[in-house]
């Protein structure tokens, strides 16, 4: 499997601009048949249940931007983790910029 990761504005589902080659590497990347998972993250910052739509938000853009280019990802599996599976640990309320991305998996 290969793995893509694109990080995200504080709040948002705002691509953060160091993360557009990724995005451009993993547009290359898809093929027909390919299986894609796509699981957003986010920072400590916020409620936990404001976390988890979060994350999923984030994850639909992803999959959506990709849908947008005529790639081949409708089905792919969309989820979102919240703040539950942090990449940086840190205390609640902390915001960073590791934990607000996007994992996108090809296999």
């Amino acid at each position: 499997p290969r793995v893509y990761v694109m990080y995200f504005k504080t709040g948002t589902t705002d691509l953060d601009p160091g993360s557009e080659p990724v995005l451009a590497a993993l547009r290359q990347a898809v093929g027909e048949g390919a299986e894609v998972q796509i699981t957003g993250h986010t920072d400590t910052v916020g409620p936990a249940d404001l976390n988890d739509r979060l994350s999923v938000e984030r994850a639909t853009e992803i999959r959506a931007v990709l849908v947008r280019q005529g790639l081949p990802v409708t089905d792919a599996k969309v989820t979102g983790r919240g703040e539950r599976e942090l990449l940086k640990p840190t205390a609640d309320g902390v915001d960073e910029a590791a934990n607000r991305r996007v994992e996108v998996i090809l296999r």
